[in-house]
């Protein structure tokens, strides 16, 4: 299997600069001495969520032919509104396959950017996708199972490691492995130092299982759909685990509890809006430091896509619990 490599990274550089973010690393005032802290906000992207790197990249490579027949998508949420986006900004009609239990925010977001979204029962996505792609002959555009999306996803990884050359510790959240397979391709092709951590919720830690197996195991969608991240329900598929099996150095879980702490921490002491997911990495870095390398950290927060009433009741009850 032919796994991304740095410079299919830097060629989806070139084609998504201009239409996604170059984020900056922030400074944490509120780390600890021996292990600063940095967070990469892809809840800055025009979307917000670090999906639209990987949905302009692909989108940038279909013919003439293939724009003409459209793009499909199934995601719960990121990836939609990713690929909405960048079929607008290409004239090109995007049909989105979303499950019902998507946050309402994720929706309604996907739908303003002009796509058609078909909500479906949980399970459903992909079987409906495919339909879809066979009845219209549009092309279909994976949340992660694609080279072009695992490459524009490492612009990520490109950008940490120019700035912070001197990085030790880049934390990436897990779920389908596209991010961090991206990431961890360029840190390692770059800073062959520097260690790429991933973390995954408690409940939805089929990766880390899959890791010490040796081989994908399969978690039940009701398993992973537990967790309150809901951007990390999916599984690798085998060309993320390929690449997550060679270049991700470790990973970690956290707990919902410490998710909804985290989320709290980044909202008022970093002035971020997280989605759970998003806050997954930071999680780690406040409540699993003996699991994590010491030093240099960044800390990737990969998504602001959160549905009001749950930030709400995040932050009152951080509040209630001072």
């Amino acid at each position: 299997m032919d796994l991304v490599t740095l410079d299919d990274i830097r060629a989806a550089a070139d084609r998504i600069a201009g239409g996604a973010v170059r984020t900056p690393l922030l400074p944490c005032t509120w780390a600890e001495d021996d292990r600063p802290l940095w967070l990469k906000p892809e809840t800055l992207q025009p979307i917000g969520a670090f999906k639209i790197r990987g949905a302009l990249n692909a989108i940038a490579r279909l013919d003439d032919d293939a724009r003409r027949r459209g793009v499909v998508a199934y995601s719960s949420g990121n990836h939609a509104q990713a690929v909405a986006y960048a079929a607008a900004t290409e004239g090109i009609t995007a049909h989105i396959v979303m499950p019902a239990s998507t946050p309402q925010v994720k929706i309604d977001n996907t739908r303003a950017y002009g796509a058609e979204v078909v909500l479906v029962g949980e399970g459903q996505r992909e079987r409906v996708a495919y339909e879809i792609v066979a009845e219209r002959g549009a092309v279909l555009v994976p949340p992660f199972d694609h080279p072009d999306i695992i490459a524009g996803q490492g612009t990520i990884g490109l950008e940490i490691a120019e700035d912070l050359p001197d990085v030790d510790v880049v934390l990436v959240p897990v779920s389908g492995g596209g991010l961090a397979s991206g990431i961890a391709t360029a840190i390692t092709a770059l800073l062959p130092d520097a260690k790429v951590i991933g973390v995954e919720p408690e409940l939805a830690a089929d990766t880390r299982e899959s890791l010490r197996a040796g081989s994908l195991v399969d978690w039940s969608i009701e398993d992973r759909n537990r967790t309150i991240a809901d951007g990390l329900r999916s599984q690798p598929s085998e060309l993320t685990f390929a690449h997550l099996k060679t270049r991700l150095h470790d990973l970690v879980t956290v707990t919902e509890d410490e998710i909804r702490s985290a989320m709290a921490v980044l909202a008022r002491r970093g002035r971020l809006v997280a989605e759970p997911s998003g806050a997954v990495p930071t999680a780690a870095y406040l409540y699993h430091a003996a699991e994590l390398p010491a030093g240099r950290t960044v800390a990737v927060v990969s998504g602001g896509n959160v549905d009001p009433a749950l930030l709400s009741d995040v932050l009152t009850r951080s509040l209630d619990e001072e």
